[in-house]
């Protein structure tokens, strides 16, 4: 158990930073005054007590981390750091008379930190503006990840900081460095989605939002979480400037942090189109949605102009994994549907704010595939699977390949649990894929225009699963299930 003392000590490191984090939705109370206060000073109060006792108590023991103690607090502040989360929003629905149970209020917090965007919350119009500001900066502090602020800002984690960042990375590439000091990259990546936040809520302001709902809606827009703070998400404003905005920036942030950072520090955009993961990320997007809209177009759903619309905003929100909604796509041809919710595994970019399994190991197994398939007729030939120009070792193919059976593992597992319960196919399975995909809306019950609040508390539960499982790409956690892990 001493062994794992430096992790207790830095996650009590990361429990004050969220109860710092408290304060942003106690600032937007007290300037309007909506008697919400003390539910946020509550939350601040037992957040801090509760990481002071463990930085304090443990800090004796050091903070140096080996690899098996950054992928133990990764898993650790992805399922404890939404427990403290969820203290302000149990505190508020109390005072509001709407008593939340704290599953329902779990499963909020965990689907605002992991940017899935699902909720069990219905009238979100009537809420106080501080509750639904805490939902949505819930998910703005999950995009770029709650551990790489850590190792931006926390120098004491020194050389623990690069096996955060790895097991934190997204994608199967995890060892490749944009800087020497993986704290210098940290800061950078949180720099570079600073600066989109504050062009996108520049962008939802001059588009006719208020501040507040542009500060919000910039929250899951970059992060491609996908909350609202209204019940009928973007489709409350009816603008086309506030879609084109969301459109913008969804394609965005769907792309690799890395890229920009690097785009930044040449001072040039040259070769930023030559990256194959960008190329097939925004190809799928724009093309889907173009294909969707011709669809909607052909069916006589909606006339030229606004099958357009509706079917390149919905598309690339699904596919980015943001969740956004200003059509009920429930009610298109049912190829529609189905095609947004696969879309929302593959299409978005490791190094982004999306889930999935990412668009760099989709190209990996279609190019292994391709190998595989070379080798037929020419068993002698040595053909490496290369990807921009670069060759890809074996053992990243095996680590995509490992990934993708536990992926396809997790979501039939889960689904199977679902049907249990003698939930329909439908729901059942869309609820996990949303969930391990992050992506929030699913099809049937939980469709665009309904939420998760017509799940029991176990189906809950079970989706609060698949969140975190999905955010932390499966592997990290069921690597803690097995024995060797905990052996010295």
């Amino acid at each position: 158990m001493r062994d794992h003392f430096p992790v207790l000590s830095m996650l009590g490191m990361l429990l004050m930073m969220m109860a710092g984090a408290m304060a942003a939705p106690l600032a937007v109370s007290l300037h309007l005054g909506d008697r919400m206060a003390d539910s946020y000073i509550a939350g601040m109060v037992l957040t801090a007590v509760a990481g002071g006792m463990l930085w304090l108590g443990l800090r004796r023991h050091g903070t140096e981390m080996q690899p098996r103690h950054g992928l133990l607090l990764v898993t650790l502040a992805w399922v404890v750091m939404p427990l403290f989360a969820a203290i302000p929003l149990l505190l508020a629905f109390h005072e509001m008379g709407r008593p939340l149970s704290f599953v329902h209020a779990y499963f909020e917090t965990v689907s605002g930190l992991t940017t899935s965007g699902g909720t069990v919350i219905s009238g979100l119009d009537s809420l106080p503006v501080s509750v639904n500001f805490w939902r949505t900066f819930l998910q703005w502090m999950g995009g770029m990840g709650l551990l790489v602020l850590a190792v931006a800002v926390l120098p004491l984690l020194g050389v623990g900081g690069s096996q955060l960042f790895k097991v934190e990375a997204a994608g199967p590439m995890k060892d490749n460095k944009l800087t020497p000091r993986m704290a210098q990259t940290a800061k950078g990546l949180w720099s570079v989605y600073a600066g989109m936040s504050l062009f996108c809520a520049l962008g939802y302001w001059w588009a006719g939002m208020r501040p507040l709902d542009a500060l919000m809606h910039m929250f899951t827009t970059v992060s491609l979480g996908g909350l609202s703070s209204y019940d009928t998400s973007l489709g409350h404003f009816k603008s086309l400037r506030v879609e084109l905005v969301a459109v913008v920036f969804m394609l965005a942030a769907s792309c690799n942090f890395a890229l920009y950072f690097s785009a930044l520090r040449r001072g040039s955009l040259a070769g930023f189109w030559r990256d194959p993961e960008l190329r097939g990320t925004l190809l799928v997007m724009l093309g889907s949605g173009l294909f969707v809209s011709l669809l909607l177009w052909y069916k006589n759903i909606y006339p030229l102009a606004e099958a357009l619309r509706y079917g390149m905003f919905n598309t690339i929100s699904v596919a980015s994994t943001t969740g956004y909604a200003t059509a009920d796509y429930l009610h298109w041809p049912v190829f529609a549907p189905v095609m947004l919710l696969l879309l929302s595994g593959v299409a978005t970019s490791a190094g982004s704010t999306g889930g999935g399994i990412k668009m760099v190991r989709l190209l990996l197994l279609l190019k292994q595939a391709k190998r595989e398939l070379q080798r037929l007729s020419h068993p002698r030939a040595i053909r490496p699977v290369t990807l921009g120009g670069k060759v890809v070792d074996n053992h990243v193919i095996f680590a995509v390949l490992a990934f993708i059976f536990m992926y396809g593992c997790t979501v039939l597992v889960l689904t199977m649990v679902l049907l249990l319960t003698d939930l329909d196919l439908v729901t059942a399975f869309s609820a996990v894929l949303a969930s391990v995909n992050c992506m929030g809306p699913g099809l049937g019950e939980v469709g665009p225009h309904s939420n998760f609040a017509v799940l029991d508390d176990f189906q809950i539960a079970v989706c609060t699963l698949g969140m975190l499982l999905g955010r932390l790409e499966m592997l990290s956690f069921i690597a803690l299930l097995m024995p060797g892990f905990w052996r010295k």
